[in-house]
């Protein structure tokens, strides 16, 4: 999803110059002639990722638009631009919370870096705040990504099971997030902030199951040369999530059954039971009725856990949750990985949209760090996705925009032994470039260059790739001079 910049200025012209700038980076641009309208926007509705004020307006100025935008408590990062660059205006915007100042007329290049740093900012400001929250036990239901009618149902049940004590039974399939919402009943409930402790049943070695969950004595067995409290007496107080459930072994369910209905446990090689004070949460992605039925799992268990059911949904149930949870993880990723990735291009979300996700929110989080971590562009391509998409980036530009595509049927390229590409092509003819103008003299060099590239387009059928080779320049570079010299239209055509 492209970021949106908002551009504020009652200046037409500064507007279109900034919203053409931006656009061809991939972000959305939207506009406010005023301060007020700008403010309008941020606090009842719309929003955006970025804010372009400008300092001198009729009416409202910038630094008071500003300061009433942060009044409101809206925290979206403000690039503010001036005609005048002095110390004190800078001070000015800084202390009314700026982050970064402009001085007018800014380069492209300028306010692109700006604009991505303000971005990055974000992104690492919620990071952070994140991280403290989930190391904290505060993780809330307002953590949860996505907004479809499966994910607000698991919220609003969620919501209400967290206000009491009542054990809570998460399904769902591998990978769809059933820890998220342990962790989020946690940190909604009353026992927030205190421990919240995650045992997967299902990795348990069975001799020493008793002792994990329960604690043991110094002594109680061969190897136990210190006294261990267990996973119960680690929770005490806060949230035990027994994920996998299912797993645990029948002399074992006993045990635990015990522990539930008298609130005590027996450590191994304990004189006396030790009281504990845990709200349990478990999880499986198994069926524990029919499990019951089988014999394989206890029933007086059964229902003592599954007191309050609540199912995740798998992510292609909720397909339309993708955009925002591709987002969030490259976010995420971006700050971990040290990247700038903007977003997908329009194709790659609709992939990703498509795809059934056997693996659900995990098999795409792990699709996203593969792709974050290998990009070279600034919006995630297909081939970014092979596993998904069938494509491979070796046969694909590596540097492009969205609106980029794979090369055309009838251009395929050939790989060398090398990894040098020569196209299938005809010999060329030799069509010159003008060097001189109608009167004779010489043509400035950016013409010349403009003319050339818009020859070689024509010439490789928009092959970006094979037109960098044979101009001995990088395909960063390429792309760029291709916006510069407003060439975007001659690659559409050609391609």
């Amino acid at each position: 999803m492209a970021k949106t910049v908002l551009v504020v200025d009652d200046d037409p012209t500064q507007r279109r110059l900034a919203q053409a700038v931006l656009e061809r980076e991939g972000y959305a641009v939207v506009h406010a002639e005023s301060g007020g309208e700008a403010i309008d926007r941020l606090t009842k509705g719309g929003g955006a990722d970025v804010v372009l004020l400008d300092m001198v307006m009729p009416g409202m100025s910038g630094l008071e638009a500003l300061a009433e935008i942060r009044t409101a408590g809206v925290p979206t990062p403000v690039i503010v631009l001036t005609a005048s660059g002095g110390v004190e205006a800078v001070v000015k915007a800084m202390q009314a919370g700026a982050q970064d100042f402009f001085v007018k007329p800014v380069s492209a290049e300028r306010l692109l870096v700006g604009v991505r740093n303000a971005l990055q900012l974000t992104q690492l400001t919620a990071e952070v705040g994140r991280l403290k929250k989930h190391v904290s036990g505060r993780t809330s239901f307002d953590d949860l990504v996505g907004q479809s009618a499966p994910m607000r149902l698991v919220r609003s049940l969620g919501q209400r099971a967290a206000k009491s004590g009542i054990p809570v039974l998460v399904t769902g399939e591998s990978g769809v997030g059933k820890e998220v919402i342990a962790r989020a009943l946690h940190g909604a409930s009353d026992r927030a902030g205190k421990p919240f402790v995650a045992v997967n049943c299902g990795a348990l070695p069975a001799n020493l199951v008793e002792s994990i969950l329960f604690g043991h004595e110094k002594g109680a067995f061969t190897g136990a040369h210190d006294k261990h409290l267990g996973k119960f007496a680690e929770a005490n107080g806060g949230t035990l999530f027994l994920d996998e459930i299912g797993e645990l072994p029948l002399d074992m369910q006993v045990k635990l059954l015990r522990a539930l209905q008298e609130g005590e446990i027996d450590p191994v090689g304990g004189k006396r039971p030790v009281k504990v004070d845990v709200r349990i949460v478990s999880a499986t992605n198994r069926d524990l009725a029919e499990q019951v039925r089988e014999g394989r799992f206890r029933e007086d268990l059964f229902y003592r856990l599954n007191v309050f059911p609540i199912e995740a949904p798998a992510l292609r149930e909720r397909r339309e949750d993708i955009p925002a949870l591709v987002e969030h993880f490259i976010a995420r990723f971006n700050v971990e990985e040290g990247k700038r990735v903007s977003g997908c291009t329009g194709e790659t979300l609709a992939l990703l949209c498509a795809f059934d996700w056997p693996g659900n929110v995990r098999q795409l989080e792990n699709a996203v760090y593969r792709a974050i971590v290998l990009a070279d562009a600034p919006f995630l391509q297909p081939h970014d996705f092979p596993a998904i998409s069938g494509k491979s980036a070796s046969l694909l530009p590596m540097e492009h925009g969205e609106g980029d595509r794979p090369e055309p049927a009838g251009r395929r390229m050939v790989e060398g032994s090398a990894g040098s590409a020569a196209p299938d092509l005809p010999p060329l003819p030799d069509t010159p470039i003008r060097i001189l103008d109608e009167r004779g003299h010489l043509r400035t060099l950016e013409e010349i260059e403009r003319d050339l590239i818009q020859h070689a387009i024509e010439v490789y059928a928009g092959h970006m790739s094979e037109i960098a080779r044979r101009l001995g320049i990088g395909r960063s570079t390429l792309y760029r001079k291709v916006r510069e010299q407003g060439l975007e239209s001659a690659l559409r055509e050609a391609g």
